[in-house]
């Protein structure tokens, strides 16, 4: 699938050792869907993009040490704001998120969790009341 809509924000690279697998988990445990998925004539995911359903997304990185944008395993950290913490923490532990902080609500206003991916990427989903 292939989406020509122009790409606007910061999309962080995500490294994920094994793309396919860390695709199926971002969709299914937090709700990104596929807006580009090219693969090369070995069928490995070249470029990969996923869209936050509020906006914005992220790039499927590797870990190829070859690779000048590469980065090491479970080496990502990201703040993502939602309007359900609440329902999105469920969705991302039934899929088996490992929890590293529950849902709460914190002293300057959001409500939020964290939690690590397979490959060990930490996720940190609220409603972020920042100032």
């Amino acid at each position: 699938m292939t989406d020509t809509t122009t790409k606007t924000g910061i999309w962080p690279l995500v490294p994920y050792a094994d793309k396919n697998a860390g695709i199926r988990f971002l969709t299914e445990a937090f709700g990104f869907t596929e807006a580009a998925v090219v693969h090369g004539d070995d069928d490995e995911i070249v470029h990969a993009e996923l869209r936050w359903p509020h906006g914005g997304g992220i790039m499927i990185g590797t870990v190829d040490e070859n690779n000048p944008f590469a980065k090491p395993r479970g080496s990502a950290g990201l703040y993502v704001v939602t309007d359900d913490p609440d329902g999105l923490y469920r969705r991302a532990v039934a899929a088996g998120a490992a929890v590293v902080r529950e849902v709460a609500d914190t002293d300057y206003g959001s409500r939020e969790f964290a939690v690590r991916d397979p490959e060990g990427n930490t996720w940190s989903f609220g409603t972020y009341a920042g100032s």
